[in-house]
């Protein structure tokens, strides 16, 4: 019997591969990767649906430390948002789900890894280009791609297999994280409808404005009120604050690795709020030129990333400039919460360049003199006007 391990979430996809790979002789691990989406309770489900579904055994791997190490803090010192919008909450998941996967796989000695993406997402390709990049010794088997199944056909396999669970598909669709939680249904699949109220699972439970102030150390998030803990701990703590304003609600239209246009809806109320946050902050403390710069090498980095590429070297090279852009940014941001939204308030910091003794905007200069400045804008100008008076 050879040796398997499935990437194991407990849904349809991943139990027809659990039950139809066992009984084709494979000798199942199953093995699901917590980057921020799993309770306790959870965790104790999915163990125990998997062994109904014939796996030797099962393992979780707790990996949230991990996914915001590799991962997060670098969307944050970069402030990706994709298409201006979606912070990766997802995409950025599978690649530390995949890495994790691998590992386990290489170090139980497996022969073969199984996943249950289709054809038609983005998943398939993460998932198998890290696999065949870190073990291209280890088979990849993917039986719903390969064999075209729909959602029915697998329930009835399962069910003439003596698996009769409940698989009735929730209206909506609900992946939850540590930076975001994705929200999938029939208004996605077109372009003109939104998505109800009702579609995201934090519902508006606080309507009076709230001041939370984020204290930032070298980029990354260490404190909440003055309460100093973990990165991790802090966005679950400003999440748990913020997603009970309903705030961080939003759908992500974006180009897929396959081709085609993908929308999907999230909510990520913390994610949202210490991006922005930490831009501001950026905008007080780093020069025009680090920003500048930062913003374009940012939004490679997170289309990388998104695409599966975060084992090229390049991927390093960009974490390590934008590692070193953070030397100076830090200080607190004073955030305001409100129903559905927010609103930055200002910033607080040692290292602020908006400093009043080098001179006010569009009231007093205090560094140079009014003949300076006419000299410097004389030379500023002059490519223009040399430009202009040849062409005309």
């Amino acid at each position: 019997m050879k040796k398997l391990v499935i990437a194991y979430s407990g849904g349809l996809d991943t139990s027809y591969c659990a039950v139809s790979l066992s009984k084709q002789g494979y000798d199942i691990h199953a093995v699901s990767v917590n980057t921020g989406g799993f309770t306790k309770e959870e965790i104790k489900t999915i163990e125990s649906n998997a062994y109904k579904m014939g796996v030797i055994t099962y393992k979780n791997i707790d990996a949230v430390s991990t996914f915001y190490q590799k991962v997060v803090k670098y969307l944050i010192f970069g402030n990706v948002l994709k298409n201006n919008t979606y912070p990766l909450s997802v995409s950025a998941e599978r690649i530390i789900q995949a890495i994790e996967i691998i590992e386990y796989a290489k170090s139980i000695g497996a022969e073969c890894i199984a996943h249950g993406s289709t054809g038609a997402g983005n998943d398939q390709v993460r998932f198998d280009m890290i696999f065949q990049t870190l073990a291209p010794e280890i088979e990849i088997i993917t039986p719903i791609r390969d064999q075209k199944l729909s959602r029915q056909q697998e329930i009835d396999y399962l069910k003439s297999s003596g698996i009769d669970m409940s698989w009735d598909k929730a209206k909506y669709s609900i992946n939850k994280g540590l930076w975001g939680t994705s929200v999938g249904g029939e208004e996605t699949l077109t372009s003109e409808k939104s998505l109800p109220s009702k579609a995201y699972p934090s519902q508006l439970q606080q309507t009076k404005e709230e001041n939370v102030t984020l204290t930032f150390l070298k980029g990354e998030l260490v404190a909440v009120n003055g309460e100093q803990n973990s990165s991790v701990i802090n966005i679950e703590k400003l999440n748990d604050l913020a997603s009970a304003y309903a705030i961080g609600r939003d759908i992500h239209v974006g180009d897929t690795i396959v081709g085609i246009k993908g929308r999907v809806g999230f909510e990520a109320a913390a994610a949202l709020i210490i991006i922005k946050a930490h831009h501001l902050l950026e905008k007080h403390t780093l020069t025009k030129w680090q920003l500048q710069h930062k913003e374009y090498l940012a939004s490679f980095y997170g289309m990388h990333l998104h695409e599966g590429q975060y084992l090229d070297p390049v991927m390093r090279d960009m974490e390590a400039f934008l590692q070193s852009s953070q030397d100076k940014v830090s200080g607190d941001v004073i955030v305001s919460l409100k129903p559905y939204h927010f609103s930055l308030d200002g910033i607080i910091s040692e290292y602020d360049l908006m400093s009043a003794k080098f001179g006010s905007y569009g009231e007093m200069s205090t560094g140079w003199t009014a003949d300076e400045v006419k000299g410097f804008i004389k030379i500023f100008g002059n490519q223009n006007k040399i430009y202009q008076q040849v062409n005309n």
